[in-house]
């Protein structure tokens, strides 16, 4: 099928039969024919929907590389990586993007190493890109980085030293747990509710020890996918001015998240650092994003910036900028928030009563546990029934105690089919009691 795709056998439209009747026309399995089709959608070569039948895209878009994130797994249904949806649409705006890059690329964006921040247009950029995320800024407050991961490096090491105690979500962002482990700090978990950090536990944390600074997921907050009210933000807002507590923000998800609160940031902005990218809310590969900080820590915010990585990657920053101006990042957005409230849909109904916590723009869903299940059997059962979901142990802080949870990602398996049998796959787990493994097997 590939060499009839690129030799114009099969013409670009041309709609391919029903797996089940290329399977008896060939006299094969329909899981094989499955395989095939899954490794041409890897390759670009054809897409498709459920209910709406399986075309041709061409040889014209030989773009493999967005397609070859499932080849590690090929036979494991993939729910454990919390990653964006993707489809042709993604490659045809990258390949457009890169295009225009070539033709009409400024020297400057290649030659210069300076400003570290980054290029001026790039930050005038970023300010009405945030803008949509609910901050208003100036681009003297904005410093360009390579991802949220990158901001929260280059933020922690800038206002916390080895020793000093950093407070944040009890379960919380698996990075934070690390980063702090790797830069010597000490990072105490705070007790939470259906909205995130409880006011008197964050209160409680101050009157004991200095606390330093505060580290937060208010929007969807990964992996528990809560959303801190206005009400709740405040009480924070108040507590860090009382005790002299730098807010760390980390809103990966952007503008995808509608109808949400005002950032901590735009609350506090003379104790806030806020960070964002493009990674989760338009695709992956556009990693770069923004640090928005007071003036008084800019100079010391850019120091650590050079010698992490003296500055963020113009040429992407470059590409995103454009992406802004001409409303190819909205309409990514769009497109992310539509697929991702169709993959919750199914999660509502596969799911049925289970105890689950999620959001119709949410890259993932926190899947409480039953009975006597716990994270680590859950993960070892459905692994062997060939589904990866994310345990809980990574995102609990130092000192916390464990939870019966896990977490599930709804991007992972790009076919809808294949998720939705996933995600039955685990219910149909969850619904007995635990057995050994080998009785499951």
């Amino acid at each position: 099928m590939k060499e009839d795709i690129t030799t114009g056998r099969l013409a670009a439209g041309e709609r391919l039969p029903p797996h089940r009747a290329l399977a008896f026309r060939l006299g094969i399995s329909v899981h094989t024919v499955s395989k095939a089709y899954d490794e041409l959608r890897r390759q670009g070569l054809i897409d498709g929907h459920v209910g709406k039948g399986t075309y041709v895209l061409g040889s014209a878009l030989p773009s493999s590389q967005p397609f070859l994130m499932e080849r590690d797994d090929l036979g494991m249904i993939e729910l454990s990586i919390s990653r964006p949806l993707y489809a042709t649409i993604h490659v045809e705006k990258m390949q457009a993007g890169l295009a225009g890059l070539s033709d009409s690329l400024h020297h400057s964006t290649y030659l210069a190493c300076r400003p570290n921040v980054g290029l001026l247009p790039h930050r005038e950029a970023g300010v009405s890109w945030l803008a949509r995320c609910g901050l208003e800024t100036t681009a003297a407050s904005v410093i360009m980085t390579n991802g949220v991961s990158h901001g929260m490096a280059t933020a922690l090491a800038s206002v916390v030293r080895p020793g000093e105690t950093v407070v944040t979500e009890m379960v919380a962002h698996h990075l934070i747990i690390s980063l702090s482990s790797y830069l010597g700090i000490r990072l105490q978990g705070l007790a939470l509710d259906h909205e995130g950090i409880l006011p008197e536990a964050f209160e409680a944390a101050c009157r004991q020890q200095k606390v330093k600074a505060l580290f937060t997921v208010p929007t969807i907050a990964n992996p528990m996918v809560t959303i801190m009210s206005e009400e709740r933000r405040k009480q924070i807002v108040a507590i860090a001015r009382r005790h002299d507590v730098v807010i760390i923000e980390d809103d990966a998800w952007g503008p995808l998240i509608e109808n949400r609160p005002r950032p901590l940031s735009a609350m506090a902005p003379e104790r806030s650092i806020y960070l964002t990218s493009f990674t989760k809310c338009t695709l992956p590969g556009l990693r770069t994003g923004y640090l928005v900080a007071p003036e008084n820590l800019i100079p010391t915010i850019t120091g650590r910036l050079i010698v992490f990585s003296w500055m963020a990657t113009p040429l992407i920053s470059e590409l995103a900028s454009r992406w802004i101006a001409d409303g190819t990042a909205d309409e990514l957005v769009a497109w992310q928030r539509r697929e991702l409230g169709a993959r919750h849909a199914i999660v509502t109904e596969a799911m049925g009563d289970l105890d689950w916590q999620g959001h119709p723009q949410s890259l993932h869903f926190w899947l409480r546990l039953p009975g006597d299940w716990d994270a680590g059997r859950l993960v070892e059962h459905a692994k062997a029934l060939g589904v990866a979901v994310a345990p809980s142990q990574p995102f609990l802080a130092p000192n916390s105690s464990q939870i019966r949870g896990v977490r599930v990602a709804v991007g992972g398996a790009r076919d809808p089919a294949r998720f939705r049998q996933g995600l039955t796959i685990l219910r149909d787990l969850l619904k007995r009691p635990p057995e050994s493994l080998l009785q499951t097997l």
